[in-house]
């Protein structure tokens, strides 16, 4: 039986979301705690990587058991895993799907946020990124347009990340102020984006990037140049890790196998 785990972190105390071998991460923590309350061996399959220091409001990874278990025992191990875990890291629900449903190549769209503040708030240091400049968010968002649709993003990924293809289609990009149903976070604007794939550090390459637009230092058909360079070196410095949320990853609906 495949089920699908649903689960938020704080990014912040560890290296990353995947197992590596120079520091802590999410899914040798997550992995140790159900494997502690299962009794057997578990791998989890993350919906995607996440780099040092970036949060996730949602995140998803599946694996699978021998047992099949019904809804009160599903929130049983739920409440036993959140009681075992770390404070930075929160079982929401276990989930019963299909057996060929993938959490990473069933999805069809994630969202990130990347939140900005211009105040100096040293409890809010950690998921927040704080700029001093005036930033021109009308001209960054006339940038961010262009990203629009279907395009290679080569320039925006990691050096030498191992990815097959470097095409994206994204669905939104746009700056903004404050959302209401944001909750517990000091900011003054958020950067959103949603496509059907993100690749390596290209997040935070994006903002980086706008955020030269922001300051004045890269025209919009600068920008325009960069994104068809298809070159890392033509764009920007990443954003720092700290502002940047995964909020949201959607699936089709008929993936779910209840039982």
């Amino acid at each position: 039986m495949r089920y699908f785990v649903r689960f938020s972190y704080r990014g912040s105390d560890f290296h990353g979301s995947q197992v590596q071998p120079n520091g802590v991460t999410v899914q040798e923590v997550l992995e140790g705690a159900m494997m502690t309350i299962l009794r057997h061996e578990v791998r989890l399959t993350f919906a995607g990587r996440t780099d040092a220091g970036v949060h996730a409001l949602v995140m998803f990874a599946h694996f699978d058991e021998e047992a099949q278990w019904d809804a009160a025992e599903r929130q049983t191990i739920c409440h036993r895993l959140n009681g075992l875990l770390p404070a930075s890291i929160a079982v929401r629900e276990i989930i019963p799907v299909r057996d060929e449903a993938h959490a990473r190549f069933s999805a069809v769209q994630r969202t990130y946020r990347y939140y900005l503040t211009t105040r100096k708030e040293p409890f809010l240091s950690d998921r927040t990124a704080r700029v001093t400049d005036n930033l021109d968010y009308e001209k960054m968002n006339q940038a961010a347009a262009l990203m629009i649709g279907t395009h290679d993003f080569q320039s925006f990924c990691r050096s030498h990340a191992a990815s097959k293809t470097t095409i994206c289609t994204v669905t939104r990009a746009e700056w903004g102020q404050r959302i209401a149903e944001d909750p517990g976070l000091e900011y003054e604007y958020v950067f959103t984006i949603s496509a059907d794939r993100f690749l390596r550090n290209m997040v935070r390459a994006v903002v980086g990037t706008l955020l030269e637009i922001g300051r004045g230092r890269m025209s919009i058909a600068e920008f325009q140049t960069v994104l068809d360079a298809r070159s890392r070196s033509a764009a920007g410095q990443s954003a720092p890790a700290e502002g940047l949320f995964l909020t949201d990853i959607q699936y089709p609906k008929e993936l779910k196998g209840e039982r």
